[in-house]
């Protein structure tokens, strides 16, 4: 039989390739996961009361382009966070996960050619995984742009040859980051808005991250469009329910642009979409309008940020959005590999290799120097996990 190519050189993906490397190896200690980005803290406890109120809409086909009721609660919820006036029909698209918003979004927009060549999708690096399958789906070519501590761990696409820039059909960037945490300031948004109207590409922002930060609300795109006048088919915005209220199962999100994009997105999902169940929708535009559960998650986080800066000290920067620590490895150790087979042969705690979210540009890999940490155990098992890290890796004692 005869196979498509364009996914043959895909890496193996990160979780089984975690679990290949670490294979039979014994923990050191009893295991502490801190892996994978799946909030553990308890979801709002409405969230079953509407699945239950609305139980009997299983039996039917759910809307493609997402319940009234889902539609209005995300276009409230904009105004109150951006001060963004969205359309529920015509400017915002339901989401099965926003994973499936990031690759289809791409279908859906992307040009078979850009300015007469083969267009270009860029990436920052490291990076969620989904944007590369895009890439390689709408048979463009993935540059990948290193976003290190040097370019405050954002990717400097304004440093692009202009070539590649006018070949560019979309840019992917996700703030706050994952896996470093970085937030894109006004300034940085703006800077890019130009630069996309420059050179007449579009901006994919993955803001799943948003709602979870210790001091002032990260900006979004959003209030850079707003601020800059840009029209909003320049981008498309994804925002989710997974970190945000604890909810990754329920597989709620959403995305937001100008009409003329989402009509095309919606045409597509038409034909491929997999729309949430309504009882799901229901609970989901519960969660979009309520503020106090995801407060309270918040300060759950904060604490466990503060947790962080006690127990690492100086050893690490500590972020002031997201859940992830990017913790890089000392030089004796070697690179995250090397860490990541330490810590838990050791101490039982289990993270994620850097490299394993990243990918080779010029012989090097930006993520190879680095492990990645999820915050999301319970305050304790946190503490736990941190004591053993910073105590196997930077001779940091309690």
């Amino acid at each position: 039989m005869t196979y498509p190519q364009r996914f043959s050189g895909l890496p193996e993906y990160a979780f089984p390739r975690l679990r290949r490397l670490l294979g039979d190896l014994e923990p050191g200690d009893s295991p502490i996961q801190m892996t994978i980005g799946d909030p553990r803290h308890a979801p709002p406890a409405f969230v079953a009361e509407e699945v239950a109120r609305h139980a009997d809409a299983f039996m039917s086909y759910p809307p493609n382009d997402g319940a009234p009721e889902l539609l209005s609660a995300i276009s409230g919820w904009l105004d109150r966070r951006y001060g963004w006036a969205a359309d529920p029909e015509t400017d915002i698209l339901a989401l099965n996960g926003t994973r499936e918003g990031l690759y289809n979004a791409a279908m859906a927009l992307c040009p078979e050619t850009k300015n007469g060549a083969r267009p270009v999708i860029l990436t920052p690096n490291p990076f969620y995984q989904v944007y590369a399958v895009a890439a390689l789906a709408v048979e463009a070519d993935p540059v990948y742009i290193d976003a290190t501590a040097a370019t405050g761990h954002l990717p400097d696409f304004a440093a692009l040859d202009p070539a590649t820039l006018d070949r560019t059909a979309i840019a992917y960037i996700c703030s706050p980051a994952n896996p470093q945490g970085a937030t894109a300031s006004m300034a940085w948004w703006s800077d890019l808005l130009a630069l996309a109207e420059r050179h007449d590409f579009l901006v994919f922002a993955d803001e799943c991250y948003s709602e979870i930060y210790t001091s002032a609300p990260p900006t979004g795109i959003l209030d850079a469009v707003r601020a800059t006048g840009t029209d909003p088919n320049r981008v498309v915005a994804f925002h989710s329910l997974s970190k945000r209220s604890n909810l990754a199962g329920m597989r709620s999100g959403f995305a937001v642009s100008g009409a003329e994009n989402i009509a095309r997105m919606k045409q597509l999902r038409n034909y491929a979409g997999a729309p949430l169940p309504v009882p799901l929708q229901m609970a989901a535009a519960r969660a979009w309008g309520d503020e106090a559960h995801v407060e309270a998650n918040r300060r759950l986080y904060a604490a466990k940020f503060d947790a962080a800066r006690d127990i690492l000290g100086n050893a690490a920067e500590i972020p002031e959005a997201g859940f992830f620590l990017w913790l890089p490895v000392p030089k004796t150790i070697g690179d995250g590999v090397a860490a990541t087979i330490k810590l838990w042969t050791e101490t039982g705690v289990k993270v994620l290799p850097g490299a394993y979210l990243a990918r080779e540009t010029d012989g090097t890999n930006p993520g190879d120097p680095y492990i990645r940490a999820a915050l999301v155990a319970p305050l304790d098992e946190t503490v736990t996990g941190l004591t053993r890290l910073a105590a196997c890796l930077y001779d940091k004692r309690s």
